[in-house]
């Protein structure tokens, strides 16, 4: 009885792994539609590891508006600061995530 009991465990156990890394799998590839994203860092939470964004309008994923967002590379919290412009793409139905953020010069400023 010992023997089937820990075949069982066993068998249970690599269920459970591989359920794991194919929602790993899927978690980290955005599904849908990109957009291009442009905003202005109003806060950076190194702790959190988020960064509040001033975001302008995205036309057919978001109206322009403030919010917090993950960043999908972990070290961007650490080399945007409050007050730096961005841009990012973002994706259809993913509206917590930044991918591929860059910080970019303000539109306004001339050359």
């Amino acid at each position: 009885m010992g023997r089937i009991r820990q075949r069982w465990v066993t068998a249970v156990g690599i269920a459970l792994s591989v359920l794991m890394l194919v929602s790993m799998a899927h978690a980290q590839q955005p599904k849908g539609k990109s957009f291009p994203f442009r905003g202005k860092v109003e806060k950076v939470d190194t702790k959190a590891k988020t960064l509040t964004v001033n975001g302008e309008n995205v036309q057919g994923w978001m109206s322009a508006m403030t919010m917090t967002f993950t960043a999908d590379k972990e070290d961007v919290v650490t080399k945007v600061k409050a007050g730096d412009e961005i841009t990012a793409t973002v994706y259809e139905g993913d509206f917590r995530t930044l991918y591929n953020v860059q910080v970019v010069p303000p539109k306004d400023q001339k050359k």
